[in-house]
């Protein structure tokens, strides 16, 4: 027996990450994955830069 992946390569439509609001949409739903990672990566690194931002002021602020 073969592995989940394997089965969804040879039925993508029995995969539900393929499907977009109710319909079969491979390419839809690749390309909505896509931009939400990207979503979270730009969260991510803007989190960084704020972090950096109160962690130099706290070092400023500290030093007076």
């Amino acid at each position: 027996m073969g592995e989940w992946s394997e089965y969804f390569e040879d039925f993508p439509e029995e995969n539900s990450a393929n499907y977009v609001n109710g319909r079969f949409d491979p390419k839809g739903a690749e390309a909505l994955r896509a931009g939400e990672a990207k979503l979270l990566q730009d969260q991510a690194n803007l989190d960084a830069e704020i972090r950096a931002i109160v962690q130099k002021h706290r070092a400023a602020a500290g030093n007076k």
